[in-house]
């Protein structure tokens, strides 16, 4: 007489069935791993908020700084002057570059753009 398998015993082609399962996802995950490892992604500076030419103020360090390999580097800021000889900056950057940065109320070169805080210094 046959024995019939119980419940317990499990048959060999699920077993098998499992192991190569199992293993065909470790080679996976392994795969995905060296992938991941060898292939170089590139990685953004930070996002946005920068110009045309991939540039922008550096307000930690001051001036101008760029991303993205440009190889230009930005061309330095000139102090314009307007038609009635008042000096202008558009913007603290080229107050910096001038060394004219801090701009306080009163002095050429001063405007209200220039000073966030609104405490008579700009460019601070």
């Amino acid at each position: 007489m046959k024995d019939w398998p119980t419940q317990d015993d499990e048959p060999d082609w699920k077993i098998r069935l499992e192991f190569w399962f199992i293993a065909a996802l470790a080679a996976v995950s392994l795969s995905v791993i060296v992938f991941s490892v060898i292939t170089p992604q590139p990685a953004a500076a930070h996002p946005g908020r920068t110009a045309a030419d991939g540039c922008h103020n550096d307000r930690k360090n001051g001036g101008r700084h760029c991303h993205g390999g440009s190889k230009t580097t930005p061309k330095p800021p000139v102090r314009t002057q307007r038609a009635s000889g008042r000096v202008h900056f558009a913007n603290c950057t080229e107050a910096r570059a001038a060394g004219a940065a801090p701009v306080r109320r009163g002095d050429p070169g001063y405007a209200s753009h220039l000073d966030r805080d609104n405490d008579g210094i700009g460019c601070e």
